[in-house]
């Protein structure tokens, strides 16, 4: 344990571990994608995703051990139980800090099945993170204003389209698909800007998740609704962590059994969609009220 180290020399150094470890884990997955892409053959690329995901779950666990090398964290886990890795789950989360990638690929590492990320388009830039999540077939997104659609309305459904196309990928093998729902990290800055009718959170984005429950909601063992909550570290969590500030992590896991409940046309059925979006918004009151009552302790 190496927390009682003043800031200016954990940072630094804690920094430069993660940075080894994504260059060393993210190098190795992308041979393996560099492979799958040189030989277009199914039954070869299900062989190449176990020591691909391997290093993906030894990319987890580092970091998990490197975080706890540098902070003295209190874990609180609730509501995991009768988790198995051999089930499909589409896990749904608020997104605090970029730390959350970190604790929910930790999470999921002795849990659940591997995670798929919904990523923003702009990662793929990012050396070793766009490369690696790309050999692992997670889907990348691109983000566009009401504005710029209302210009090239061409363009309206395009994320809802490499979503439905990135999930007929993984029907054949259990998966995690995450989607962090508010579309962005919380910021003081976007909550004003929103106007959002939550304490803790920014408003919720429905279409993605209805439109993975539409072509994967039949292999949909459970809904986990995670709260991810950092009581103790309300400012910038990611450099309290590097700094070795990091107290105390809390995931909250709601497990949702109604899966088929939720199925629908997100695109055609009025009725459907205003259903879908009552329960969305219904679910982040509840953990807007579950982060009150941690924060409130």
């Amino acid at each position: 344990m190496l927390s009682v180290l003043p800031s200016f020399v954990l940072m630094p150094i804690s920094f430069i571990l993660f940075c080894l470890n994504l260059a060393v884990c993210g190098s190795l997955i992308f041979l393996g994608g560099l492979l799958k892409f040189l030989v277009p053959v199914s039954a070869f690329h299900r062989i190449l995703y176990k020591p691909m995901h391997a290093f993906y779950r030894l990319w987890a666990l580092n970091n998990f051990l490197i975080m706890c090398l540098f902070n003295r964290i209190k874990w609180t886990i609730r509501g995991d139980e009768n988790l198995n890795k051999n089930s499909w789950y589409l896990l749904i989360a608020n997104h605090q800090s970029w730390l959350d990638i970190f604790v929910l690929s930790n999470f999921c590492r002795t849990r659940i099945p591997e995670p798929k990320y919904f990523l923003k388009e702009s990662l793929k830039k990012v050396p070793f993170i766009g490369m690696g999540c790309w050999a692992l077939d997670m889907p990348f997104m691109k983000r566009y204003s009401k504005s710029f659609l209302k210009k090239n309305p061409h363009l309206i459904g395009t994320d809802l389209e490499t979503t439905k196309r990135s999930c007929e990928k993984y029907k054949y093998q259990p998966t995690t698909i995450i989607n962090f729902v508010e579309g962005t990290r919380f910021t003081k800055e976007k909550h004003q800007q929103q106007n959002s009718q939550f304490n803790h959170l920014l408003s919720p984005k429905a279409g993605g998740i209805a439109f993975t429950l539409a072509t994967m909601g039949e292999q949909f063992d459970k809904i986990l609704n995670i709260t991810l909550i950092y009581p103790k570290n309300p400012g910038h969590v990611m450099k309290d962590m590097l700094k070795g500030k990091l107290q105390e992590i809390i995931i909250d896991v709601e497990q949702i059994d109604d899966v088929k409940q939720l199925q629908g046309d997100y695109s055609k059925d009025t009725e459907y969609k205003k259903r879908f979006h009552r329960w969305l918004t219904n679910t982040w009151q509840r953990n807007d009220q579950k982060i009150t009552k941690y924060l409130t302790k």
